[in-house]
């Protein structure tokens, strides 16, 4: 198999298995018990939520563990919103966000809450002077994602923090899909709360963090024990904490020269497949993440495309895999001004640590065979143009 969807998920390193076997089978006690192998587990918490903290710039004890990146923006913004409510109910975000915050938001919205959803321009970027214009003396939250996980831009999170530090609002990022190819130092960025996930880094599923800045308050959203600092009930997965601050640690070691050499994958795929007639590139050009291709194929159905590369034993995604099952274009296709029909035939190739210049090479020979037999089987049509 030529794996390049590693935007949806990412093999788990040897390294990171290695750690963290010998919880699993040696020092699996309750890092909550007090006897001796309590306090093991409890130790191997502690480490790891040092190495995460060292890694974005934060303190130990602003690490909050949770069990991916979903349940950690769902915190964000649930827990943000409810521990604010009595100062104020407005809420701002982008209208690419990750359904784990734009769901979020929409439940807080029939709870009585606003929601401002900005628009993106062509690229997928935010303005920030529109961002600024939206902060009202009601908003408690802003929460944009630092890079999307469709089509690979770059936001300006940077910026964006500086302005909700002058108006003194809470500041949310999505960072699960940036971790690991950007740098994420808190600080710089002006970010009052950040999400990760193992998954997308090479670590394990079902574990991720949310850095909570200290002095924000936030409601927590699952009762039942004093573990987090009360901020989040539940025995810690300590074998998963010890793989997650592994993977995060080890892709700091290498970002700089992996991201040259995704980037010269990258570039090679949105070059070629761009070439073809009627595929038109999706993200911003440059200001984008080093692995990730994204483009939209007219004449096309990005579900036909996906099954023919997958005969070809090519993995491959129409987009986020957390909506793969729908029938419905990308919303973040649609907010790029991308119209309905050509959004449907959307292709996000994702290269990683394991992928090679004669995979991508072989890729763009199976994508061109496979568009050319497409096309044929449904007939000549008029080509669409990309702005609906």
């Amino acid at each position: 198999m030529i794996y390049l969807d590693h935007a949806a998920t990412t093999p788990v390193r040897r390294e990171v298995l290695e750690a963290m076997l010998p919880y699993f089978t040696e020092h699996w006690g309750n890092p909550s018990s007090i006897y001796a192998a309590g306090r093991r587990a409890r130790q191997a918490l502690d480490e790891s939520r040092d190495t995460i903290a060292r890694a974005i710039g934060a303190k130990p004890r602003e690490i909050v563990f949770t069990s991916g990146g979903t349940e950690s923006d769902n915190l964000a913004v649930k827990g943000i919103a409810w521990a604010a409510s009595a100062r104020g109910r407005h809420i701002v975000t982008s209208s690419i966000e990750h359904h784990a915050v734009l769901h979020a938001c929409q439940v807080l919205e029939r709870s009585g809450f606003e929601v401002t959803y900005l628009p993106v321009d062509r690229w997928g970027l935010v303005d920030p002077d529109e961002l600024a214009v939206a902060i009202g003396e009601h908003t408690i939250l802003v929460s944009i994602m630092a890079a999307s996980n469709e089509v690979g831009t770059v936001l300006p999170i940077a910026e964006i923090g500086a302005i909700c530090r002058e108006r003194r609002v809470a500041f949310h990022t999505d960072a699960i899909q940036a971790a690991g190819t950007m740098p994420l130092d808190v600080n710089e960025l002006g970010v009052d709360l950040l999400s990760l996930g193992a998954h997308k880094l090479y670590g394990p599923k079902g574990i991720g963090a949310l850095f909570v800045r200290q002095g924000t308050q936030l409601l927590p959203q699952m009762q039942g024990g004093a573990q987090e600092r009360q901020r989040r009930a539940g025995t810690e997965n300590v074998p998963l904490a010890v793989g997650f601050a592994r993977a995060l640690e080890l892709a700091d070691v290498d970002r700089d020269a992996e991201n040259a050499r995704q980037a010269a994958l990258r570039d090679r795929l949105i070059a070629a497949l761009t070439a073809i007639d009627g595929v038109e590139l999706t993200g911003h050009p440059s200001g984008r993440l080093s692995n990730s291709a994204s483009v939209v194929i007219d004449g096309v159905e990005g579900g036909d495309l996906i099954a023919a590369l997958d005969v070809a034993g090519i993995a491959a995604s129409t987009g986020s895999a957390c909506t793969s099952g729908s029938l419905e274009p990308s919303h973040v296709l649609l907010a790029l001004g991308i119209s309905p029909q050509l959004a449907h035939g959307s292709l996000r190739l994702s290269v990683g640590r394991g992928t090679t210049s004669d995979e991508v090479e072989r890729t763009i020979q199976a994508v061109r065979e496979a568009v050319t037999r497409l096309r044929a089987m449904v007939g000549p049509r008029p080509m669409v143009a990309s702005v609906s």
